[in-house]
């Protein structure tokens, strides 16, 4: 199965945020059309959705992360930490 291409989030021109402006039903031909904000996790790059996906894997142990990824546990600690700032930066957005 091809892997489905990911969601620019930001514009390849001036590197600027993107919104989602538009937004189609295939199955009955119904569209939306506004001005509609990328959810957060879209936002995040891939390193730090990886992060996010194997932590939920890890059910949430630092401990089991750090072991996982051959990292000091300080170090998968700040690693999620600057996600959390990074999110909450968002979501004040």
């Amino acid at each position: 199965m091809e892997k489905p291409n990911k969601v620019p989030t930001q514009c390849p021109a001036c590197n600027t945020q993107l919104h989602v402006q538009r937004m189609h039903c295939g199955a009955c031909g119904t569209s939306v059309e506004g001005s509609f904000s990328l959810p957060i996790l879209v936002q995040l790059n891939a390193d730090e959705l990886n992060f996010l996906m194997q932590f939920i894997k890890s059910s949430g142990s630092l401990k089991e992360m750090a072991k996982h990824t051959g990292h000091s546990y300080p170090k998968v600690r700040n690693t999620l930490d600057d996600i959390i700032k990074k999110v909450k930066s968002l979501e004040a957005s």
